[in-house]
């Protein structure tokens, strides 16, 4: 046990190197439970650790994320998009000199509150519960409350703000009514998403023979590239590029901040709109999701009339019948939601 200090005293002078604008540890605004620092990790790494071994993390493999209930084994599950997120949010933390442990942390916790079948199954329940229901202040709720049997993972505050801001309006990618995330970490983690969603996505429509690289916008491949890598290697070198005030090197009086440059950022928002009409809102997808809202909808009438056979810990016994009955439920993977409501009585 003689040599921890200098681990820890070592991992913190790493941390002081990073650019002046990087989130840091040792300033972090704290965890709603106090808690002993650890002597071989500092606190995002702590809170990196935890997501990764939370129940929540695992039920991720088994959650929709465009394809519902596929039996290929190549498309993207929820799980895999949070792992291209946090690689792609690496990449772009460490080229800017800021803090990789941060951006990984909430990266990995992003979506641990998405629902089984994807955006279907969010927009059922926020048409189920009165107060509505959005996947990012799930995510929240669950490392906050639900985790841990009620006690939560007790993370940072600057991980907690980076879920609860990590989603995006339609209006577009870098909309002026959205609210940001405080950190720059939490702000690449935001637009990470995106870079990850929309080209896996592509892939997976591919895949799912709905389109080919063809079909693209001409502008969208003119601009970020004919293939998959090379849009994601152009999305990624021209967020570094236009966001390098970040890294401190371009000295004082620089505000930085994270973004695409204009020819870029009209491609990405032209590639997303044109997702949505060509795959995230085609007839086979709209069925999709309609069949995931039957399954929904059925499953929170049964459980908030019966919450006495509410078994899951992923729920509090204060709460009424509705917020448990949807905390159950989000929790639940696709497979387990589907098998579940045919044995409590949905017909096919």
């Amino acid at each position: 046990m003689r040599h921890l200090k200098a681990v820890r005293r070592s991992l913190e002078e790493r941390e002081a190197e990073l650019s002046p604008f990087a989130a840091r540890s040792s300033a972090s605004r704290g965890r709603e439970r106090p808690e002993t620092p650890s002597p071989v990790r500092l606190e995002y790494q702590r809170d990196r650790d935890r997501v990764i071994h939370c129940k929540s993390f695992r039920r991720l493999k088994h959650k929709t994320q465009v394809f519902i209930a596929t039996a290929g084994d190549h498309f993207v599950t929820r799980l895999t998009h949070t792992l291209e997120v946090a690689q792609i949010a690496r990449t772009i933390a460490r080229a800017l000199r800021l803090n990789e442990d941060l951006t990984e942390a909430i990266s990995l916790a992003h979506d641990l509150g998405h629902t089984p079948f994807g955006h279907g199954g969010e927009e059922a329940l926020a048409e189920l519960l009165p107060e509505g229901f959005a996947h990012n202040e799930q995510s929240l709720r669950v490392v906050e409350r639900l985790e841990r049997g009620g006690r939560g993972l007790n993370l940072t505050w600057e991980v907690r703000d980076g879920i609860r801001h990590h989603s995006k309006s339609r209006a577009g990618i870098m909309a002026a009514e959205d609210v940001l995330p405080v950190t720059l970490e939490a702000q690449i983690v935001r637009i990470a998403d995106t870079v990850a969603y929309l080209n896996h996505d592509i892939a997976d429509a591919i895949r799912a023979d709905l389109m080919s690289d063809s079909d693209l916008p001409q502008r969208v491949r003119r601009v970020l590239g004919e293939e998959h890598s090379q849009r994601i290697n152009t999305l990624v070198c021209d967020i570094v590029d236009q966001s390098w005030a970040a890294s401190g090197l371009l000295g004082a009086g620089v505000e930085p901040q994270i973004g695409m440059s204009d020819e870029v950022l009209a491609a990405t928002d032209e590639l997303r709109e044109f997702m949505f009409q060509r795959v995230y809102l085609w007839e086979g997808a709209l069925h999709e999701s309609l069949t995931a809202k039957r399954v929904v909808r059925f499953l929170f009438d049964y459980y908030v009339s019966h919450p006495e056979e509410i078994t899951s810990d992923f729920t509090l016994p204060d709460d009424p019948p509705s917020r448990r009955a949807a905390d159950y439920i989000a929790g639940m993977t696709d497979t387990f939601a589907i098998d579940l409501a045919h044995r409590l009585g949905l017909s096919d």
